[in-house]
C-alpha cells in the first residue's frame, strides 16, 4: 500500500479546466478591491483616531488606532497573498 502511494505524482496545472484565465482575472480584481478597502479603512480609522484624540475620548482614539493597525495588516496580507501562497505551495511540495 505504501509503495502505491509513493508512485502518485500530481502537480497543479493551468490547462486542466476551461475558464482558469477568467478566474485569475476575477481574483486579481478582488485583490484590487481589497487594497482599495484597506486604504478606505485606513483613512476612516485615522479620522476616528484624530477626532478621539482632539475630543479627549480615549475609547474612540483607541478604536481608531486599532483600525489603523488592522488596515495595515490587511493591506500587507492582500499585497503579499500571491507570494505567501507560492511559498507555502512550494513548501508543501517538499513534504
Amino acid at each position: 500500500m505504501i509503495t502505491l502511494l509513493a508512485g502518485v505524482d500530481v502537480t497543479p496545472n493551468s490547462t486542466g479546466l476551461p475558464g482558469l484565465s477568467e478566474l485569475e482575472t476575477i481574483v486579481g480584481a478582488l485583490l484590487t478591491v481589497g487594497l482599495i478597502a484597506s486604504v478606505a479603512g485606513l483613512a476612516i480609522s485615522a479620522i476616528v483616531w484624530a477626532i478621539g484624540s482632539h475630543s479627549s475620548n480615549p475609547h474612540l482614539a483607541g478604536r481608531g488606532k486599532t483600525g489603523v493597525l488592522v488596515a495595515f495588516v490587511a493591506a500587507a496580507l492582500i499585497g503579499g497573498a500571491v507570494a505567501l501562497i507560492n511559498f507555502f505551495a512550494g513548501a508543501g511540495g517538499q513534504l
